[in-house]
């Protein structure tokens, strides 16, 4: 994902505007990012696979 570097040239001085355009990405989803930059399916998605990592530890011979 890109939009950690968007944030880091925009904190050198380098406009959001010129960061999206070079890179060729939307403004649009960069802020969406910026006001919450971990969403709910990641969270969801990060439970899941814990919970698969936990149970292939228990019992390898499962999953």
């Amino acid at each position: 994902m890109t939009y950690p570097l968007v944030s880091e040239l925009a904190e050198a001085g380098i406009p959001v505007t010129v960061s999206c355009r070079v890179l060729k990405l939307a403004r649009q989803p960069y802020y969406r990012w910026r006001n919450a930059p971990i969403r709910d399916a990641d969270i969801l998605r990060a439970h899941r696979l814990n919970a698969l990592h936990d149970a292939h530890h228990d019992d390898p011979t499962f999953g």
